[in-house]
């Protein structure tokens, strides 16, 4: 292997990488798009196959990476330009929770179940759906989440209030099946929770999409109609 060559290959693509990011702009770095997502994978394949191929000289490197931020630039100003073209490359954000209800067609659309919804809620500091008002799966992957009024961030300071004892929200019941091992975990057997669920009128585990139980503050009830 010719070391000399790799070493300025490597050189050169380097500095190529960065002067594409900074005329593309930090969006392809922080917003991670269906597009930008194959960007980085293109990239990475046009680099490190150049890089290892003896044929393959710089400015093959420097041409291949510039047809690719050409594309980049031109799919971001049509972008700006139209809104159409925006949604088709970058998608919209998907509405999964609306008015404190989880949407379970958007859910299905987006290919996630209601586990994957629950740990992206728990990793934006959100333990509870009761919390949440509205929350969208962003474009990137990420989740954006609207509290309701009585969950929004305050300081006991504020009201000069003494400190309550802080809970765990425990999910009880999932897509119709009863975890039996949080609800002995609690210390609670099927008489307990056949009382907690009578006043939400459900008299089949099946008709439950979630159930969450918050010590405090009581059992939290979604059926999978709410008609039933």
């Amino acid at each position: 292997m010719n070391f000399l060559h790799l070493t300025y290959e490597l050189i050169g693509g380097f500095f190529l990488l960065f002067i594409l990011v900074k005329v593309v702009g930090r969006k392809i770095i922080t917003q991670v798009t269906p597009f930008t997502f194959i960007t980085a994978i293109v990239l990475g394949e046009v680099l490190g196959n150049a890089l290892y191929d003896p044929k393959t000289d710089f400015l093959d490197i420097a041409y291949a990476m510039g047809i690719w931020a050409s594309l980049l630039i031109i799919v971001e100003y049509i972008g700006q330009k139209s809104l159409l073209f925006r949604g088709l490359f970058e998608g919209k954000p998907a509405e999964l929770i609306r008015n404190g209800v989880v949407n379970r067609e958007a859910l299905r659309k987006n290919r996630m179940n209601l586990n994957q919804l629950q740990s992206l809620l728990r990793q934006s500091e959100t333990f509870s759906i009761r919390e949440v008002a509205y929350c969208y799966l962003e474009p990137s992957g990420a989740i954006s989440i609207l509290k309701k009024t009585p969950y929004q961030k305050t300081t006991l300071e504020d009201f000069n209030l003494p400190n309550k004892p802080v809970h765990v929200p425990v999910t009880l019941i999932r897509d119709g099946k009863v975890l039996w091992d949080e609800i002995h975990d609690l210390g609670f057997d099927e008489t307990w929770l056949l009382k907690q669920l009578r006043p939400h009128q459900v008299k089949a585990y099946k008709q439950v999409f979630l159930a969450e139980w918050l010590e405090g503050d009581g059992l939290h009830v979604q059926k999978l109609k709410p008609d039933q």
